[in-house]
């Protein structure tokens, strides 16, 4: 049996075909422990890290960071038994077969292309595994000139080595013979200021004309004066060099083809409900102070969270699913609650299983467990998949409120708006209280105006008086 094992990259779950290698945590020649983690792959829905399946030391690693790798294909190589001693050499020995097949390039001339020796498609030198290419000085057949003097054959001195040109920097003549070497993004960037290139002298490499030499032409320019008596002003470029390019890939990738088969999809209606929660807050504030509370994370948003889930024991139809395969809505029975979470890979929204068992406590841990989880980027694709419903606070960025898109297979989502002091007219007088906005999107396929308003009155009444309706609603 082989010593050397290959891992390959695992299925990650929800039927991912490919995953992007974040970073490795190990280098070839380390010696690892079975279930290490030894390398950070970012898939359509989370970064995980992948713990290795055998102990020993790592002599291959296959993709470097960045390389996007498809299930299934070889990561890393092990040595399973590095202490037996060194490997024989991996490199097999040609066979009689293969070496008879291989066409001996000339001593002189050009080699055909693809042959052993010889150029290979992509400028690559064609040579036989285990075998390197054939080396040798490259020279340069010396320039034709037009006013370089005939030398006879045998008389023609042997050409010196001479260093290619940058294949980028090309070279031009103006009609008065002058030259002017300089790459194509400074040549647009001479066209867009008005520069002459056979006026300049380069500092570049070889004499080539740089973008600082361009700039400092205008900027000579601007300080003489025009014949108007106004100085020139540069004409601003709008190229490539002042626009930035980012991948779509990872979890943006995912979520905004998610946003879109759900936008086109699902019928969107949204409606708002602006409520007090002063009372809210204060009852937040009474669970600081206990005891048991102390060391817990209490925002508003585990209000809100309480209130939905109160609120969909009492409306079970916000808590379902279109099925368009069977013609049905499927309405479940438990609350895989889901909280969006703004990441630096983009938005994604892990769910709290079961979270309508939990009591407010339960509730508390598991959402701050949640949050932080996703800040670090390690929240597994099992957190993220089976939501049913869905809570998004934007009030975190000062947002009032917002209209936001159904997760794919959601019935329902909230949006929780900024808690701000508002004047409010509170038992027939105006005061200051604390005010939010709600919004509520909802697919009009299952739920229909007036099942999202009772939904809507039930979560503001919650929000409004949290202990009064404990006791009302049981």
């Amino acid at each position: 049996m082989s010593r050397v094992k290959e891992f390959n990259l695992p299925d990650l779950g929800e039927g991912l075909t490919e995953g992007e290698i974040l970073q490795w945590l190990v280098d070839v020649g380390d010696t690892i422990t079975q279930n290490q983690p030894i390398v950070e792959v970012e898939t359509a829905k989370a970064a995980v890290e992948i713990p290795a399946k055998w102990a020993g030391k790592v002599t291959k690693i296959f993709y470097d960071a960045g390389t996007t790798v498809e299930v299934g294909a070889p990561i890393i190589a092990i040595d399973t038994d590095p202490t037996a001693g060194d490997l024989p050499d991996a490199t097999p020995e040609p066979s009689a077969e293969s070496l008879a097949a291989v066409e001996i390039a000339p001593a002189e001339g050009a080699v055909e292309p693809g042959l052993i020796g010889g150029p290979a498609p992509g400028g690559r030198t064609a040579v036989l595994v285990g075998y390197g290419p054939k080396t040798a000085v490259a020279k340069r057949r010396p320039r034709a000139s037009a006013t370089a003097t005939p030398v006879a054959p045998e008389a023609q001195p042997a050409p010196e080595p001479v260093a290619p040109e940058p294949a980028v920097t090309a070279p031009s003549t103006s009609a008065n013979g002058g030259t002017a070497l300089a790459k194509p993004p400074v040549r647009k960037l001479a066209r867009d200021l008005g520069v002459d290139l056979y006026s300049l002298v380069g500092t570049g490499p070889q004499g080539s004309i740089t973008r600082e030499d361009v700039h400092a032409a205008t900027t000579t320019e601007a300080e003489v004066p025009a014949s108007t008596g106004r100085p020139s002003v540069a004409a601003p470029s709008f190229g490539a060099d002042r626009e930035q390019r980012i991948p779509v890939k990872g979890v943006r990738k995912l979520t905004a083809e998610n946003m879109v088969a759900s936008a086109f999809t699902a019928p969107h209606v949204t409606m708002f409900n602006t409520v007090d929660v002063t009372r809210s807050m204060r009852v937040l504030d009474r669970l600081r102070a206990q005891r048991e509370w102390r060391d817990v994370r209490v925002s508003p948003l585990l209000l809100v969270a309480k209130a939905t889930l109160m609120a969909i024991e009492r409306y079970p139809m916000m808590n379902s699913t279109w099925s368009a395969g069977t013609n049905e809505i499927v309405v479940k029975q438990y609350v895989n609650l889901g909280i969006a979470a703004a990441t630096e890979r983009g938005l994604i929204v892990p769910n709290i299983k079961d979270a309508g068992r939990l009591s407010l406590r339960e509730l508390a841990d598991e959402m701050t467990a949640l949050v932080q989880t996703a800040k670090t980027g390690k929240t597994p694709p099992a957190d993220m998949s089976g939501g049913t419903f869905s809570i998004t606070n934007v009030g975190v960025f000062g947002v009032d409120t917002g209209t936001p898109i159904l997760p794919p297979g959601e019935a329902a989502i909230l949006a929780f708006g900024a808690v701000r002091e508002r004047p409010w007219v509170h038992k027939g007088k105006i005061k200051v209280r604390q005010v939010t906005t709600l919004g509520l999107s909802f697919d009009h396929r299952i739920i229909d105006g007036e099942l999202g308003s009772k939904f809507m009155r039930d979560v503001s009444d919650f929000l409004t008086d949290p202990e009064a309706t404990l006791l009302a609603w049981g």
